[in-house]
């Protein structure tokens, strides 16, 4: 066994992390429907106009708005409906003076009309309408291009595909897009104390939590978690899980990252690769490694669970996000009170989980070898490395998980 050297900052070591992650630039091209929430590899530029045609943008009857100046309840235009028009359906008939077309809403504008008065706003006699209101030119149309204009770029390469996106796309009728490939991120569990889920516990060990909450966060950051069996704790099964893992394009060790004696994963990847950091000034979370091994990104995770998955959040997915081209998260932020007094951890940057009861935050002081600790927060406060205490009633913000 043997202590710790110098602890890097959280800012350092994020700053170091951020600088050595390289997005994935391997593409797929993908059914329109199973691009929800990927990243386009291409600028998309508009085929054809959106809508394609002069359309009418409520029930109504097209008219020539001319006939309906100067119009009012004492002197009302009276039209004949010609023709009927529905959505979907091609105009037969070009509209003549004094007559009108009732349409419905999304059909094609009738040649010879350049308005569509609202079916509220005038009163039907049989087969012609009453029109007691002015309207003008283009009133209630929605006109040709009006959304998107043929030749316009709609999306640009990058674009973060939401569900409004994969709209803008099937406007185009397209049916498949190039997107980048989501990366594979191999996540490999270590330590003799760790049983796999679903099988008989020895009297001596806990389930793995760590591989299954650290695959959670992957897979909802964009990439794909490629989770392996349990490595006990010595080199060798160490070694060919590192070299396993390579296939993948990142890889997350939790547990072994530690000082102890059975704590291996430092010497390995500093024998296979260069590690850049070995330590955080941050509780939880301290044995927090990260490394590169033939230019894939390698973390070693804390073995306790509340520390592996405030890392998680904190440290592991801004990465995953980088990775996967995604766009940074932008963190939602309230203000509270505290409902007690909290300890400081000085030296250390502090994540504490807090769950919010109204404007209260109210600490969770668990051992970081629980989960519950996290389960049952709604985000976390900071503690400043300087501050020795914050007292019950001050202000903090919680970012929420």
């Amino acid at each position: 066994m043997k202590p710790f050297g110098t602890l890097l900052s959280f800012e350092e070591a994020t700053r170091i992390i951020d600088s050595n992650i390289e997005p994935i630039t391997i593409s797929e091209n993908l059914k329109l429907d199973d691009c929800l929430h990927r990243i386009l590899v291409q600028d998309i530029i508009a085929s054809h106009s959106t809508p394609p045609f002069d359309r009418a943008a409520v029930d109504g009857y097209a008219l020539k708005a001319k006939e309906t100046f100067g119009v009012s309840r004492q002197n009302p235009a009276m039209l004949d409906i010609t023709d009927v028009v529905f959505a979907g359906s091609v105009p037969k008939t070009r509209l003549n003076a004094g007559g009108c077309i009732q349409v419905a809403t999304g059909a094609k504008m009738p040649r010879g009309a350049d308005a569509v008065v609202m079916i509220e706003d005038v009163s039907r006699e049989g087969e012609q309408i009453k029109v007691v209101k002015s309207t003008y030119p283009g009133a209630n149309i929605a006109p040709i291009g009006e959304d998107i204009k043929k030749g316009e770029l709609v999306l640009k390469k990058g674009y973060f595909l939401s569900p409004a996106n994969i709209g803008v796309l099937a406007s185009q009728g397209l049916t498949r897009v190039s997107v980048y490939k989501k990366p594979s991120v191999a996540i490999i569990p270590t330590g003799e104390e760790i049983g796999s889920v679903g099988k008989r516990l020895r009297p001596t060990q806990v389930y793995d939590i760590n591989s299954h909450t650290i695959s959670a966060v992957v897979a909802d950051n964009g990439c794909v978690p490629v989770r392996f069996a349990i490595s006990g704790d010595n080199a060798e099964s160490i070694k060919a899980n590192v070299e396993a893992g390579l296939e993948s394009d990142m890889i997350v060790f939790s547990g072994g990252s530690s000082v102890g004696e059975r704590d291996l994963l430092f010497g390995i990847l500093d024998e296979m690769g260069e590690v850049f950091f070995h330590g955080i000034q941050i509780k939880p979370g301290k044995p927090t490694m990260f490394a590169h091994v033939k230019g894939k990104p390698v973390f070693g995770m804390p073995g306790y669970p509340t520390s592996c998955l405030m890392n998680a959040y904190v440290l592991l997915l801004p990465a995953l996000r980088k990775l996967a081209s995604l766009p940074k998260i932008n963190n939602v932020i309230l203000n509270a009170k505290l409902s007690e007094r909290v300890p400081g951890s000085v030296g250390r940057k502090q994540f504490l989980p807090v769950k919010l009861e109204g404007s209260i935050a109210v600490p969770i002081f668990k051992e970081s070898g629980s989960i519950t600790g996290t389960s049952k927060a709604n985000g976390y406060i900071v503690v400043n490395e300087n501050m020795d205490i914050m007292e019950k009633g001050n202000p903090v913000t919680v970012t929420l998980f």
